[in-house]
């Protein structure tokens, strides 16, 4: 959505009035007005991963992936008991990035690759389009989608989740359509100018575009026309191995520190938060019959001690009771506030790549729609190859911190081959919390929509139990969405909010269509 202000609107009638000499300065190549239809890309590709990093730290409370030791800030307070932060845009940054950042620049870039036939980049801003919507839907429900980036509005209106979904859909389809064509001006070369994941490979494009519609269609496990068998097949047409993941890179050489890793030291944007009871006992042992997950030395962190993995509880604010010595290292393995430009572990570090999409979770995902179908052994097969492929993702995400020290294959082998890890006759429990370790750090969105799918069931979420108390204005629900991005929506938008109940203080509260029967 983009409103032009009063400020630029007198500037615009000061040079008509008699600067129209100033309008004639574009002769400089190194700041022109109009680009090549490439160069849009890369900064959208950087917010398609990392935007949900920024919220990550909200939703991750939800998710109880980890905990602020703080009680300055507002997540132990709010979003760790499951609330939010009246009159603040904290939780809505890809609000903000699917609006902004994307919006018309998205709307250029799409209309000058049409026009030059350049299929293959219209293609990618086809899935930069349908990731917008699905994210942003999945964390706030109704969402405005026909109106949007209409420059004739001031007042926007919200449409329907089963819009959104639907248009995911048709955005997808035709993604995968365009990601075909090989006529017309069709150049691995022109876009892997832009193209920061893929280099310009337009077949792993596509492998993403159907990995996106499998996750889409999956949601619908709620719905009478949820169809396992078609999520099946588009996760087969799409990623085949690790190799085929959509990793953006992080070169961390910049001056402002901007192209870091979001979760890394430099940052500066985790360290006070440590790793939660619920999502140490998915690895310690726990939860799985006393089968310790040899992935859990590289993902979570020792105590000051070097003795024990502790986590924290999110009804006790900070560290609790416990004694400096058992109190949990922060992420980069430090203690305190320690490791800056020191070697750290797995995604949290300033070098690490972050995803969009893994093989591993589309494995998970094929998974839970054969059991659905009540076919075991692809969902065995399916289950087995999630775990084992986030195995190599730990090591490689591992080396990229500096922590080289890889998990043998006979380590993890011998972690499959028992029964409480893969048994003879798999349940839904173990689809769901195996692929909220895999997606624990950084998968935030979809580790969220499960929970939410089925009701935050601890029997399928082994362990998790919901904060007591609840927030206060919760009236003992749990939290089903994010309320839109404040300064955009409650100061400007308020009378389309007050339709959807958008301005009652519970609208957090309110289930989503999607996870409705």
């Amino acid at each position: 959505m983009k409103r032009t202000s009063t400020a630029c609107l007198i500037g615009v009638l000061a040079l008509s009035a008699g600067c129209t000499d100033f309008l004639d300065v574009n002769t400089n190549p190194n700041g022109p007005q109009s680009v090549s239809a490439n160069l849009y890309l890369p900064p959208m590709l950087h917010w398609m991963v990392t935007s949900p990093q920024f919220d990550g730290r909200f939703v991750g409370h939800y998710t109880q992936e980890w905990y602020s030791t703080t009680t300055l800030v507002s997540p132990p307070q709010t979003w760790g008991k499951m609330g939010y932060d009246p009159g603040s845009d904290n939780g809505a940054q890809q609000w903000r990035d699917v609006y902004w950042s994307l919006g018309q620049n998205l709307i250029d870039m799409n209309t000058k690759a049409q026009a030059e036939q350049r299929w293959d980049l219209l293609g990618v801003g086809m899935i930069l389009k349908a990731w917008g919507w699905q994210v942003l839907t999945d964390l706030h429900g109704e969402i405005i989608v026909k109106e949007a980036i209409d420059q004739s509005r001031t007042q926007f209106d919200y449409d329907s989740q089963d819009y959104a979904y639907q248009e995911v859909q048709r955005l997808l389809d035709s993604a995968i359509v365009l990601l075909k064509r090989t006529d017309g001006a069709v150049d691995a070369g022109y876009l892997a100018v832009g193209d920061k994941i893929y280099n310009g490979d337009r077949t792993k494009w596509l492998k993403l575009a159907a990995g996106m519609l499998a996750l889409n269609l999956n949601h619908y496990t709620r719905k009478a026309s949820y169809d396992p068998a078609r999520v099946i097949r588009l996760v087969d047409s799409s990623f085949a191995s690790n190799a085929d993941d959509a990793l953006l890179p992080y070169p961390c050489t910049s001056t402002d520190f901007a192209d870091c890793d979001f979760w890394g030291r430099t940052r500066n944007n985790v360290t006070l938060y440590r790793q939660t009871l619920f999502t140490l006992g998915l690895m310690n042992g726990t939860q799985f019959g006393g089968v310790v997950d040899p992935r859990m030395s590289r993902m979570l962190a020792i105590d000051s001690g070097n003795t024990t993995y502790r986590g924290l509880d999110p009804n006790v604010s900070g560290f609790g009771a416990l004694p400096v010595a058992q109190q949990p290292r922060n992420f980069f393995g430090y203690t305190g506030t320690g490791g800056l430009g020191l070697p750290s572990r797995y995604i949290f570090a300033d070098r690490s790549k972050l995803p969009v999409m893994t093989y591993a979770e589309l494995q998970f995902i094929k998974a839970e729609a054969a059991l659905k179908m009540g076919d075991q052994p692809t969902a065995l097969t399916a289950y087995a190859n999630g775990i084992r492929s986030h195995f190599q993702f730990v090591n490689d995400r591992s080396s990229e911190a500096g922590n080289p020290a890889t998990i043998t294959a006979a380590t993890r082998d011998s972690f499959l081959a028992s029964p409480n890890i893969v048994p003879a006759t798999l349940t839904l429990s173990h689809i769901m919390s195996q692929k909220y370790i895999a997606l624990w750090g950084w998968g935030h969105n979809e580790i969220w929509m499960d929970m939410r799918r089925y009701h935050y069931a601890d029997t399928l979420f082994r362990g998790f139990t919901p904060p007591n108390p609840l927030y206060a204005v919760n009236a003992d629900s749990v939290v089903q969405r994010i309320r839109p991005r404040f300064n955009s929506e409650y100061v400007w938008n308020r009378d389309a909010l007050d339709v959807i109940h958008g301005l009652d203080g519970d609208y957090h509260t309110r289930q989503l269509w999607i996870t409705k029967p």
